[in-house]
């Protein structure tokens, strides 16, 4: 059809992406809408850029009274938006500069620049031979610099040559880091879950080991929080809940509220620091647009108290994933909203799952073949949780019925 949405982005646009088959029109708090009308309750909230729900009051009157104001001037200005939103970033996370930036891809190359300039003006690297650690199974946008230090071989093939200086070790083994650090070594870049490798949480006391090693080796551990941070996992930060304080974090996704892209670095003062006029910018990084919008997202985040909502309805929905019992369900990991249900691909690929979920009214999206993704607005009801888990308890009977054994019926 001449005028079909699907159809048209099939013709003329890259095909770098395999959506699930629902057309969507309209979003309003935890549920999308597509052109037919349907309704579906949104178990993915784009990656936690929709920490807060679709189109949340406060945050669409920010933007919109902005927008009316002054929406870009570049950087080449100072305006009355970036200073307060800045301060409020660096209150929330008790780090002392911030640097904004607009993906959170562009936040992970400003952290990697950053701890170079630092390795060669503080740490006396010699010029030309910092290296920075990362582990293995790590995402952190797919920028060239970064997908060559990635260990997934799609996300590498055919675009090398790729920068040298990227040193890289099994995730959640600290004494392999340590094995890993030498004179020349800058930072170890980490995130304190691994989001895309299938919501991968690292041994208890891990964060806390990297935190001395990296002590002891004068070099900065860099936390990627552009997923697992501003509340995902049930704290401001995923590494508070080890008490963690890293020398420097990458925000992004929801600190633009689900309207635009904002994100962020924010590192120690002397990290920060090594940046002059003109070292590094962003045309956009830090409009008054996004500015006032990343504002109203944090000051929206501890008046609703969305980190604790996390962690009591993250532990709900574990509590609920735990009691279906049922054999293709081989693990449940995560903490907070952020949960990977892994499912036996003798039984089901995850894709199967979750297209089967979109006829059941529920949206998400499944990573790396076998885990099934649920990480929903933070706004999320008890009631809105039970409908996800009562749909995944009739998708999974649906697609192993001899082998299901749900131990109580689900409402529905």
């Amino acid at each position: 059809m001449q005028n079909d949405p699907v159809a048209l982005e099939a013709r003329h646009g890259a095909h770098n992406y395999h959506p699930l088959p629902v057309v969507l029109t309209r979003g309003e708090g935890v549920y999308l809408f597509d052109t037919e009308g349907r309704r579906y309750l949104d178990m993915m909230s784009a990656y936690s850029a929709v920490s807060f729900g679709h189109s949340h009051p406060a945050l669409v009157q920010a933007l919109t009274e902005q927008a009316q104001r002054l929406a870009v001037t570049s950087r080449a200005f100072h305006t009355d938006r970036l200073g307060p939103f800045l301060a409020a970033l660096c209150s929330a996370t008790g780090m002392e500069r911030a640097l904004p930036m607009n993906s959170g891809a562009e936040a992970v190359e400003t952290a990697i620049k950053a701890a170079r300039k630092w390795a060669y003006k503080v740490k006396r690297v010699p010029e030309g031979r910092a290296q920075i650690v990362v582990a293995e199974g790590n995402f952190a946008g797919r920028t060239t610099t970064i997908v060559g230090f990635s260990s997934e071989a799609q996300y590498r093939d055919g675009f090398g040559p790729f920068a040298p200086g990227f040193v890289s070790v099994p995730y959640g083994d600290a004494a392999a880091l340590e094995r890993a650090i030498g004179p020349h070594t800058a930072a170890f870049i980490v995130e304190p879950i691994q989001g895309e490798a299938g919501i991968v949480v690292p041994p208890a006391g891990y964060l806390r080991e990297v935190r001395a090693i990296c002590n002891r080796h004068d070099v900065l551990m860099i936390c990627d929080e552009v997923q697992t941070g501003l509340g995902r996992t049930g704290a401001m930060l995923a590494c508070d809940h080890e008490g963690v304080r890293p020398d420097g974090l990458t925000l992004g996704k929801a600190l633009g509220g689900g309207l635009l892209p904002v994100s962020a670095f924010l590192a120690r003062a002397d990290v920060m620091d090594q940046f002059t006029p003109g070292d590094h910018g962003s045309t956009f990084g830090g409009n008054p647009l996004a500015a006032a919008v990343g504002l109203a997202a944090l000051e929206l985040l501890e008046r609703d108290r969305l980190a604790e909502r996390a962690a009591d309805l993250g532990a709900y929905l574990m509590e609920r994933l735990r009691g279906l019992r049922h054999p293709a369900i081989t693990e449940l990991r995560g903490r907070g909203l952020l949960v990977g249900v892994q499912i036996d691909p003798s039984v089901a690929s995850a894709r199967q799952v979750c297209e089967a979920l979109m006829h059941e009214g529920v949206l998400t999206k499944d990573t790396h073949h076998t885990v099934v993704r649920l990480a929903p607005p933070l706004t999320i009801t008890r009631a809105q949780v039970d409908v996800a888990v009562a749909a995944l308890a009739r998708v999974l009977q649906a697609l192993a019925p001899a082998a299901a054994r749900v131990e109580q019926p689900l409402p529905a």
